[in-house]
């Protein structure tokens, strides 16, 4: 099997600061968690922002350069920024610090779904900030907006950049989603797929669930034509991990995913959640791969083509 690839998400938009005092908020708490992760193991960390006044999700490229620039500073880890920014972001928003920074990956959300986060409410006894609750509430009437225009968008950005794109796959569908582009020639192998297990509105992570999406994608494109990582959200995240461990998959964990290192404990950091998945890597005898292993392995541009 290949070395493991292990990715960070390290703060994301759909978790909320009262859910865990433990979650990166400024940009020197993003990049200081992104950096422990990859001495604990990581070789990918995935970056969203926030606004360091209160937390709420960022488009803002002056807060991205900040975190970016901290990063290079003290790692040699691939950074993949999100394109997903938040459900609030148009494409163009969400998209704008990819031309910017060219960075070595981006993740690509390839359709569109209902993004329910308003389940966290029960979870929640006292809001840090005024913002959160009702974006919460509001989730019940979220759609994760990715259409076969925003794709068209993100193809020109991805290609103008030579920026490798993670591919988010939240349900069967967007395999069709992501044929259809193959077939238009607006993207090609290999690719790599993130499977995102676990959000209501998408796929369950089910193990059934992670088998039958890699079936599915071995047949629509060829088993030696991708490579694969599985999101587990919340309770999942464990589970899922240890599969795709044993499948020969790679595997993402982190704050933006899931809040705990085990049933009702918080998790303390990101690195925590990095060194559980490197532990259970050495129980199934799995190599992890540093950042130069996971460059060759997703055949990236290098750290020295990026924009900051």
């Amino acid at each position: 099997m290949e070395k493991l690839i292990i990715t960070s998400a390290i703060t994301g938009a759909a978790t909320v600061p009262s859910l865990t005092p433990y979650l990166p908020i400024t940009p020197k708490e993003i990049a200081d968690s992104a950096i422990e992760a990859a001495v604990s193991g990581a070789s990918i960390v995935h970056i969203h922002a926030r606004r360091p006044e209160d937390g709420y999700p960022s488009s803002d490229p002056k807060i991205f350069r900040e975190i970016l620039t901290r990063i290079k500073e003290h790692s040699n880890v691939i950074v993949c920024i999100t394109t997903g920014g938040s459900v609030m972001m148009t494409v163009e928003e969400r998209a704008a610090t990819i031309p910017i920074f060219r960075p070595e990956m981006c993740s690509f959300n390839m359709g569109s779904i209902n993004f329910a986060l308003h389940t966290s409410l029960n979870s929640i006894k006292e809001f840090k900030f005024e913002w959160e609750k009702e974006y919460l509430e509001k989730s019940k009437d979220f759609i994760f907006k990715n259409t076969f225009k925003d794709f068209e968008y993100l193809c020109k950005i991805i290609r103008e950049n030579d920026t490798k794109p993670e591919l988010e796959i939240y349900d069967v569908g967007h395999l069709y989603n992501l044929d259809y582009l193959v077939c238009q020639g607006m993207l090609s192998p290999p690719f790599h797929l993130q499977f995102v297990m676990g959000v209501l509105g998408g796929i369950r992570g089910n193990p059934e669930d992670l088998t039958y999406l890699k079936s599915k994608a071995d047949l629509l494109f060829g088993k030696n034509n991708f490579t694969w990582s599985v999101i587990g959200v919340g309770a999942a995240e464990i589970n899922l991990s240890t599969m795709a461990i044993h499948m020969g998959g790679h595997v993402r964990v982190g704050l933006e995913d899931n809040i705990y290192i085990k049933k009702g404990i918080l998790a303390k950091s990101n690195a925590e959640l990095v060194e559980k998945i490197a532990g259970l890597a050495g129980i199934l005898n799995r190599e992890v791969a540093t950042p130069d292993d996971a460059r060759k392995i997703l055949r990236l541009k290098g750290s020295g083509k990026i924009n900051w």
